[in-house]
C-alpha cells in the first residue's frame, strides 16, 4: 500500500513561527512503523496519483486560493478509487463557511452568523441583530484570517466600502466579536473520533487574530474534560469517520462554543510528541485496513 501525505507549495507566511516540522515528523513516525509513505503536493502536475492507494489530505494549507481546483482534483482522486483522508464528501461540506448553518441547525452551540452573498451590500443592521458593538466579517472560503476585518460604529463608512470591494468577488460571513477570543482559542484534537489532545492560541496584545503567523503564542494545558466532550458533540453528527478533525472555539459561561470545525488542513499541533504520533498512527490503520 502506498500512502501520500499532500501538502502545498511551501510559503513561508504559514510557517512562520512554527518550530517543527509537522508533515516531516508524522511522516518519519510512519515510515519507521513500516508504512510506505510519501509526500506528494496536491497541485503538482508531474505526480502519478494513479500510483498511490490513500491520500492523506495533511497541509494543502493553499487550498482556499485555488477552491475550484482542489475540487476538481479531489474529485479525480475518487475516479482513480483512491481512498481519501478525510474523505471528499466531507471536505466539500468543510471548505465553505456555511457549514456553521448545517451545524447549528443540528442544535449545537456555534458562534452566531449571517451570510453575504458575492455582489450583496453590506450595512449596519448586523449590530442590532448581534447586539453587539464589534463584528467581524471574513470570506465563506478562507484560512489563516485572510481579508478578516473587525469593524466598529467608529469605522463603519471605512470598512463598509472595504467590505463592498471585496464583495464584488465572493461571499461572507458576518459574526459578532467575540470578546472571549482575548482569553484564546482553544483547539481539540481527534483521531478517528477519539480525543488525543488540545492547544490554547492566545493572540498577542491588541489583535484579535490567534494563528502565530499574525504572533499568537500556543500553550498546552490541561482541558476540563466537560469541555472535551462538548467538542467531541461536534463529530457526531458527520456521515462519515474521519482521520482527523481539529474542534476550535472559545469558552463562554464556561461552555465550548464553536468557532470553526477543521477537517482540511489543520495544523495538528503534534509536536514530534510520541505519544500524539500514535494516536493518529492507530487511527490511520483502522481506516486504511
Amino acid at each position: 500500500m502506498k500512502i501520500a501525505i499532500v501538502g502545498y507549495k511551501k510559503q513561508d507566511k504559514f510557517a512562520q513561527g512554527v518550530t517543527n516540522d509537522e508533515d516531516a515528523d508524522l511522516l518519519n513516525f510512519l515510515t519507521d512503523k513500516g508504512l510506505n509513505v510519501v509526500p506528494a503536493i496536491w497541485n503538482d502536475d508531474h505526480i502519478d496519483w494513479n500510483s498511490f492507494n490513500v491520500a492523506i489530505i495533511k497541509s494543502p494549507w493553499d487550498y482556499h486560493n485555488h477552491l475550484p481546483e482542489f475540487l476538481n482534483w479531489l474529485n479525480k482522486l475518487e475516479k482513480l478509487n483512491i481512498k481519501v483522508l478525510n474523505p471528499v464528501e466531507i471536505i466539500q461540506w468543510n471548505s465553505n463557511k456555511k457549514y456553521l448553518k448545517d451545524i447549528a441547525q443540528n442544535g449545537l452551540p456555534v458562534i452566531a452568523s449571517e451570510y453575504l452573498d458575492k455582489g450583496s451590500a453590506f450595512d449596519d443592521r448586523f449590530f442590532d441583530l448581534f447586539g453587539t458593538d464589534q463584528l467581524v466579517v471574513k470570506p465563506c472560503v478562507s484560512a489563516g484570517a485572510q481579508n478578516t476585518l473587525t469593524l466598529n460604529k467608529n469605522n463603519l463608512k471605512e470598512r463598509t466600502e472595504e467590505i463592498g470591494e471585496l464583495l464584488k468577488a465572493e461571499d461572507y460571513i458576518v459574526q459578532p466579536f467575540v470578546e472571549e477570543i482575548k482569553n484564546g482559542e482553544w483547539s481539540f484534537l481527534f483521531f478517528n473520533g477519539q480525543y488525543s489532545h488540545c492547544s490554547l492560541k492566545t493572540p498577542k496584545k491588541d489583535d484579535f487574530r490567534v494563528q502565530h503567523y499574525h504572533g499568537g503564542t500556543i500553550s498546552y494545558p490541561t482541558p476540563n474534560p466537560l469541555h472535551i466532550e462538548q467538542a467531541g458533540q461536534y463529530l457526531k453528527s458527520l456521515p462519515q469517520s474521519t482521520l482527523y478533525a481539529r474542534v476550535d472555539g472559545v469558552l463562554i459561561n464556561n461552555s465550548f462554543e464553536l468557532m470553526e470545525l477543521e477537517l482540511i488542513e489543520p495544523y495538528l499541533f503534534l509536536n514530534n510528541d510520541k505519544n500524539l504520533l500514535e494516536n493518529y498512527y492507530q487511527a490511520l490503520m483502522v481506516l486504511i485496513s
